[in-house]
């Protein structure tokens, strides 16, 4: 018996990197997968059915149930079709990794509209439609049978951009960001549905990482430990949608290597109080020790 006998999967960006090995690890644990990719570039242009075919081979190879599908997670019509899918498929929707999207990388003083535009619609709004049409089809279950848990499970895919609001990826930093926020909401919403919801800060090796400035830190050793294989975080990835994880909803987790962080939100590092008005005077009295030995950037939000 798996962990995830009898559960069905949706898995966005699961044709290669990440997507590809949280697929393959649900599959293990007994789930049937829809195996969602666009097959695009890394830049998000162009189609190849290919990939999500390959790791829907790869499931059946092993004994497991899987599906392919390519549409647009972004997509309204296309993100609903999808899971339609999983339902008309398998019989039902318990599990979502929402994983798919790109990078066009560009410093904020260069970056075109399209550029921001382009990688929030993918990651953040893509995020939104398949939560959207999945708490929608988990409403109308949980209605159904009397309000009984339902057991699904949602997973987000946020980045340390998102902490850190990396240089050269402002678009990109400012899409994970709003996963987080979004995902924390989705699990208040869900709460009642016996559902939870949490957010993945994944650090591996993938097409994204390997293409950027930080590509020399994430090299693939020659001998030893290899510390940003994908294949690390895909068990963090079946842990939360395991019933092992039932009590844990609208966290943020992290795992690499031999390593497993779970962030907290963001606290009060200082208050004061006034009685009167605000001035800048006052103000400066009141803050400026607490900044005098702090660093710019450095010692702000983030790590």
């Amino acid at each position: 018996m798996g962990f995830l006998d009898g559960r069905v999967a949706i898995v966005t960006g699961a044709g290669r990197g990440l997507g590809r090995v949280e697929a393959l690890e649900l599959a293990r644990h007994g789930a049937a997968v829809v195996v969602n990719d666009l097959g695009t570039t890394l830049a998000g242009t162009g189609h190849d059915a290919s990939p999500a075919e390959d790791v829907v081979a790869e499931i059946t190879a092993m004994g497991g149930r899987a599906v392919a599908h390519f549409g647009d997670v972004a997509d309204w019509e296309q993100s609903a079709d999808l899971v339609r899918t999983a339902v008309d498929e398998f019989g039902a929707l318990d599990i979502v990794v929402n994983n798919a999207g790109f990078i066009r990388d560009s410093m904020l003083q260069k970056m075109e509209e399209s550029e921001f535009d382009d990688v929030v619609r993918v990651h953040l709004k893509g995020h939104f439609c398949t939560i959207r049409h999945t708490l929608s089809h988990w409403r109308e279950r949980w209605k159904a049978g009397g309000g009984e848990p339902l057991g699904g499970r949602l997973i987000s895919t946020s980045s340390e951009a998102a902490l850190i609001g990396a240089m050269g990826s402002g678009n990109y930093s400012a899409a994970k960001a709003g996963i987080t926020a979004l995902t924390i909401s989705a699990a208040r919403e869900v709460l009642r549905f016996g559902c939870t919801a949490n957010v993945l800060v994944p650090r591996a090796r993938t097409r994204m990482i390997m293409s950027g400035p930080s590509a020399t830190r994430f090299e693939q050793p020659e001998h030893g430990f290899d510390t940003f294989a994908p294949e690390h975080v895909a068990p963090l990835v079946a842990w939360l949608a395991s019933p092992l994880a039932e009590r844990v909803s609208g966290q943020v987790l992290q795992v690499w290597g031999g390593e497993v962080t779970v962030y907290e939100r963001p606290r009060r590092a200082f208050e004061a109080t006034h009685e009167g008005d605000w001035t800048l005077e006052v103000l400066d009295d009141l803050l400026g020790p607490f900044f005098a030995d702090q660093e710019p950037v450095v010692d702000g939000f983030g790590l």
